[in-house]
């Protein structure tokens, strides 16, 4: 259970209104723990998600898959207005490089 706890995403950050630092697990964003410091606050975050884990486990629960296992394709479809792809269009040929080229440098 412990190697995959630590294949999971986190991320700490200071939380001015709570006085300390949240700890959160990106592939579950409804659990967030505190602590003094980032670390404290990841070391509650991945004991929480260790009960979690072993509870879903029990239950026979389908158990969020780490994004850094994941399978991505590379390509992403996007709606913008019209205008938008018209700028953008515009601006690519400015810079003489292919719309994809010019939302990816922009990324």
């Amino acid at each position: 259970m412990k190697n995959q706890i630590n294949r999971y995403t986190y991320r700490e950050e200071w939380s001015e209104e709570d006085h300390s630092y949240i700890a959160r697990c990106l592939e579950f964003p409804s659990l967030g723990t505190h602590g003094p410091t980032p670390e404290e606050a990841l070391a509650e975050m991945k004991s929480l998600l260790a009960g979690i884990l072993e509870e879903m486990t029990e239950n026979n629960e389908v158990i969020p898959e780490p994004f850094g296992l994941r399978r991505y394709k590379g390509s992403l479809s996007l709606r913008v207005p019209s205008d938008v792809h018209r700028s953008l269009a515009i601006e690519a040929a400015e810079q003489g490089v292919s719309i994809n080229q010019l939302i990816l440098s922009k990324i």
